[in-house]
């Protein structure tokens, strides 16, 4: 054992000597390794980061929640000219649904319409204003920076009060003292009552909090939006994740009812989950993971045939140097071990370059996108690092190892 780490010792020095005596041929030799450890550090942090990311602001809408809606949201297995045909579900559903339902903690409804608001020279355009009712925020895990969510006469009464999303609070009052403030919305003041608090779920898309207002959906329906002209989603939480398909079921019968459709007919409205949410983003991280996966292995295949040649010519060039190792005594696995030991170290150099630019890049990204570091990533990096070499390497040991030390001797 002693004379194996001996002889491991003695190699590693050697490659260290060799690679440093070559310093400009080992960096280009490790610019596919550093390219491949980079591109899937990168890679995993950025996808670690959306998932993260993800998970959050599915959690800031509810987790367990259902949307009765006009529209299916992520299946298509109905036509969409089918879903179109459908009827819109108004506020008469609505109510009739929330008297019979016996098993949801919070139900209220929601409907959108996209307007730009203003606050004094400042604008923001093209924002998501959601029209609901006091009872939405029970459906929901959102929390507030500051000030509050409508009340219930507020609500009722369909008064001109409005809550601000973080990102549109931030664009609106960049030094503060949104709340309290007035806003217009298409020429209508609102007075602000309410900011939340960041989500931070940007991945989200139009389901992004950051990036939405609330108001009462009778100020909608008077100013913004006629209810007929519009379907609006039922949000349904349930007491806890065990029970989404009891309400769900429950759900399902008590809209054929206060739709009216008899036992032969389908179901002219949809229950949307958050899996498929979930489905969706796991679909994007897929094609993300795959293209990565293939950039990274491109990387280092080719990485690792330029390690190969290289090896070769080292071992072409130092073959004196073999010659004369076997000569005092050097058995064929020490020449075999060196030259492992070198390709493996040249490899962990680059992985490790790799590895600190994966990092930097991912603090950049974070700026704008959201990233996780993980630790298991790091040590993938260094694994795989090492594999590579191992096997880039071994067949430049092996032939190394198999010389004859009389002809090497010869050789010049």
């Amino acid at each position: 054992m002693s004379r194996f780490l001996f002889e491991l010792k003695e190699g590693v020095i050697i490659s260290l000597k060799a690679i440093f005596a070559n310093k400009a041929r080992s960096v280009l030799t490790t610019l596919g390794i550093i390219i491949g450890i980079w591109a899937v550090i990168t890679m995993s942090t950025a996808i670690k980061g959306i998932d993260i990311a993800f998970q959050d602001g599915v959690a800031s809408l509810g987790s367990d929640n259902i949307y009765i809606d006009k529209w299916e949201w992520f299946n298509n297995d109905t036509p969409w000219w089918e879903l179109r045909n459908r009827r819109n579900i108004d506020m008469d559903d609505f109510r009739a649904y929330k008297d019979a339902a016996q098993l949801p903690v919070a139900v209220a409804p929601s409907m959108w319409t996209s307007q730009t608001v203003k606050q004094r020279d400042r604008t923001v355009e093209f924002i998501n204003i959601q029209g609901t009712t006091n009872d939405y925020i029970e459906t929901t895990n959102l929390s507030f920076a500051e000030g509050r969510f409508f009340n219930e006469l507020e609500s009722n009464g369909g008064r001109a009060v409005i809550v601000l999303g973080w990102d549109i609070a931030e664009n609106l009052f960049p030094n503060g003292g949104a709340l309290g403030s007035t806003v217009k919305v298409k020429g209508h003041k609102l007075k602000v009552v309410g900011v939340l608090e960041e989500q931070g779920s940007w991945v989200m898309g139009n389901w992004n909090p950051d990036n939405q207002v609330y108001l009462p959906i009778e100020f909608m329906f008077k100013y913004l939006q006629r209810e007929s002209f519009r379907s609006i989603t039922i949000n349904v939480r349930a007491e806890n994740s065990i029970a989404v398909e009891e309400v769900k079921e429950e759900a399902i019968g008590l809209m054929r009812r206060v739709r009216g459709l008899t036992y032969d007919e389908i179901n002219d409205f949809s229950i949307n989950q958050q899996e498929g949410l979930l489905n969706e983003i796991n679909q994007t991280v897929g094609v993300i993971q795959i293209a990565g996966l293939f950039i990274t292995g491109l990387s280092l295949f080719v990485g690792a045939i330029g390690i190969m040649n290289i090896m070769f010519v080292s071992v072409k060039e130092r073959t004196r140097e073999i010659g004369i190792r076997k000569a005092i005594g050097a058995k064929r696995r020490a020449i075999l071990g060196q030259f492992l030991s070198e390709a493996a170290t040249i490899c962990l150099m680059g992985g490790l370059i790799g590895l600190g630019i994966a990092v930097v890049t991912s603090i950049i990204i974070d700026r704008f996108l959201p990233t996780s570091i993980q630790i298991d990533a790091v040590f993938l990096a260094i694994v795989i690092s090492l594999f590579t070499g191992l096997i880039s390497g071994f067949a430049p040991a092996y032939t190394a190892s198999k010389l004859d030390p009389v002809d090497s001797l010869r050789y010049e």
